[in-house]
């Protein structure tokens, strides 16, 4: 455990060194929270957003961009500047386990999507007076739950591609398309249904959903859930097939 906490404290001060990680994981949602909020503001319309104002659907969609953009555009990147380095190479030939290897980015993606997630909650908030989850616990456990299937998710992004170069170029693509299609750009109710076909097949989608059902009171998303745990249980055994050390 020592040796855990140890890891996690310096793969955090890594993670806040990465400018662009940086700005998709902070000042992106933000962003665009700030601009959906200038453009729709806070009316509740029943026939978009679910019936909800747009910034109430927003903020959750944009704690689970927080946790998309860990995965997708830090996490592969990470381990495939690792791998170029030798790292991952003299982390395999040391005495530390390999659960505390990963179990370290675990932990740094929950703090950091835990920090990423209060800021965009506090900045909806201060501006535009969205209304608090109508279920905090299951918003907790949702967006633990959305934290564990996007880290598996991106060990497995990072276990495929073979530079950073790739990492980076396929993280941005993949959190762009996941952004504009996934729940956290234009209401589903204005997309073609090719549009929300490839919605559905991004992971994004499901996490968004598993956050905003409990925070608008629509209860426990059981379907979702399954959806979401299968991505992290699919991701995790094929990344323990395919990962690379060198």
């Amino acid at each position: 455990m020592r040796t855990l906490l140890k890891l996690t404290w310096v793969e955090l001060k890594l993670f806040v060194r990465e400018p662009i990680t940086m700005v998709f994981t902070f000042a992106l949602p933000l962003i665009f929270l700030f601009v959906m909020g200038g453009v729709f503001k806070n009316n509740p319309d029943p026939d978009v957003y679910r019936g909800v104002g747009a910034i109430d659907y927003y903020t959750p969609a944009y704690i689970a961009l927080v946790i998309g953009s860990i995965a997708v555009v830090g996490l592969p990147v990470h381990f495939t500047a690792y791998r170029e380095r030798g790292v991952l190479r003299r982390f395999r030939a040391s005495p530390i386990p390999l659960w505390t290897i990963f179990g370290s980015q675990v932990l740094v993606s929950l703090v950091i999507a835990a920090v990423g997630g209060v800021l965009v909650t506090v900045a909806a908030k201060l501006a535009f007076n969205i209304g608090m989850p109508e279920s905090p616990g299951l918003v907790i456990g949702a967006f633990i739950a959305g934290v564990l299937s996007f880290v598996a998710f991106g060990i497995l992004l990072g276990s495929l591609l073979p530079t950073t170069r790739a990492a980076q170029g396929l993280g941005l693509i993949l959190i762009i398309i996941m952004l504009i299609l996934g729940g956290a750009g234009p209401p589903r109710e204005v997309m073609t249904s090719v549009m929300r076909g490839v919605g559905d097949a991004t992971p994004l989608r499901y996490v968004i959903v598993l956050i905003q059902d409990p925070w608008l009171g629509f209860g426990w998303n059981w379907a979702f859930f399954l959806i979401v745990m299968g991505i992290m249980v699919v991701a995790s055994l094929l990344s323990r097939r395919l990962f690379r050390w060198e």
